[in-house]
């Protein structure tokens, strides 16, 4: 359940966000094969934010590929989720997990850009992140990589309520910032 409280207390609507921006991470073409031949259809997966720390993302299937695009730009925007930033990086080191991925992101010092795959560097993109490094473990899967960044992003927690919670001062936590 912690998970679900997690989700639910950084949920936010797309009228808290500013200009939201998609992202176009993985189009799926799958065919069924019928009497008369095959029929194909689509699968999208899109990530969507802002830029400054707003990210969600969606799966959307449809007979085209604009329209499985469309539901899945639709489908992010009722998922946004509100991300902790210390500048351009996260505050702390994180392991993110869904299925049999797993991504492991690290703060970056300021100019190192992001070092990660495609599918976590869209994500990393759209939610306004601009110096982190990531290593991707496990299965490759567009899908199950971008709920693990999902996760990995869901579980930061900013060094003052840390802090906070604990009950100690902020330079006892461990936090350095860069």
């Amino acid at each position: 359940m912690a998970f679900k409280d997690t989700l639910d207390k950084r949920r936010v609507t797309a009228d808290q966000c500013g200009e939201l921006t998609d992202k176009t991470v993985f189009i799926n073409r799958v065919a069924k094969v019928v009497k008369g031949g095959r029929r194909f259809s689509f699968s999208a997966l899109v990530v969507t934010g802002d830029g400054r720390g707003h990210v969600g993302f969606g799966l959307g299937k449809a007979a085209e590929v604009p329209d499985a695009i469309r539901k899945a730009s639709e489908h992010a925007r009722k998922r946004l989720i509100k991300v902790p930033l210390k500048g351009t990086t996260i505050p702390h080191d994180v392991l993110g997990k869904a299925g049999p991925s797993s991504i492991v992101m690290k703060p970056g010092a300021p100019g190192t850009g992001v070092i990660a795959g495609t599918t976590v560097r869209a994500v990393m993109d759209v939610c306004g992140i601009k110096d982190i490094r990531t290593k991707c473990i496990g299965s490759t899967t567009a899908q199950n990589v971008l709920q693990a960044a999902i996760a990995g992003l869901l579980m930061l927690e900013e060094p003052e309520v840390v802090a906070a919670v604990r009950g100690i001062k902020l330079e006892e936590v461990g936090y350095h910032p860069y």
